[in-house]
């Protein structure tokens, strides 16, 4: 089973205990970004787990074009950049073209390569090549046995730091549903595999223009995911969901997201602790 380094004293393992990444949906502004960062630091000392900050500079794929999108690249980076400085975490981001690599290559410690965007050739060779951890999220069509079609076009490049990250398939109109059979599918092609429990429970195109979401769903099925034994679990987080301008109903409240990893942590340590059960 493969690790996969995302820094000197960090890497994904299904073998390991179990990784976190966090973040707000998108990039608001300097000020937020290091709140919310500052919130998950001050609970990652107390609980003692691992985290990957997690936030959009450009939400390319939003329901409707009159919804707010982010900051943009420049903007975005920099404050990427800047959190990396200040709290020493590694920094993950999305892309949406492949000409984007190149540029964010300097600043983020993943790719992430979205849902919609998994079956993209360019966009997966071109991630590829910068030789960094590329995060891949199954995409809500595809079968788990389909992304091993996926992994070869990252491998062909030869690079093979490689996460997938499952967030839920196509249940019907405006639904999704999680297979946890997807898990240990995605296991055996060898990597280390993270579970979306956010985006899980969005309800694409739920409300016309945006997307809806049933964030009571989170707690459950984040702690079924690591049952499985994974090697990250994948959480938005905001400090006023409501008014977060993508994704807010399917974003854990920030004043419940340590009762929520200390719970996920425990369902993790049992499934990996031969001795326990």
């Amino acid at each position: 089973m493969k690790k996969t380094k995302i820094k000197k004293d960090f890497y994904f393992s299904n073998n390991s205990e179990v990784k976190f990444i966090l973040g707000p949906c998108q990039i608001e502004s300097k000020q937020h970004a290091f709140d919310i960062c500052n919130e998950i630091e001050c609970l990652s000392k107390k609980l003692n787990f691992k985290y990957v900050y997690k936030s959009s500079f450009d939400k390319a794929n939003r329901t409707s074009h009159m919804s707010k999108r982010g900051i943009g690249i420049k903007k975005g980076l920099n404050i990427l950049s800047q959190i990396k400085q200040k709290f020493k975490c590694p920094v993950i981001s999305d892309i949406h073209e492949a000409s984007q690599c190149a540029e964010v290559k300097e600043f983020l410690d993943i790719i992430q390569i979205p849902a919609f965007l998994c079956r993209q050739t360019d966009i997966l060779i071109e991630a590829g090549k910068t030789k960094l951890p590329i995060n891949i999220k199954k995409g809500q069509f595809l079968s788990p046995w389909d992304m091993g079609s996926v992994i070869k076009k990252v491998q062909s490049t030869g690079n093979d730091s490689l996460l997938l990250t499952e967030r839920g398939t196509m249940f019907g109109y405006n639904n999704l549903v999680s297979d946890m059979r997807s898990l240990p599918v995605m296991k055996k092609m060898g990597y280390p595999v993270i579970f979306d429990a956010t985006h899980s429970v969005q309800l694409p195109g739920g409300k016309g223009t945006s997307s809806g979401g049933q964030c009571e769903f989170i707690p459950i099925l984040a702690k079924a995911a690591v049952t499985t034994g994974i090697s990250g679990i994948f959480l938005e987080t905001h400090d006023n969901p409501k008014n977060a301008p993508s994704d807010g109903s399917n974003m854990v409240p920030l004043k419940n997201l340590g009762a929520l990893i200390h719970s996920i942590m425990l369902y993790d340590n049992l499934s990996k602790n031969e001795n326990l059960i």
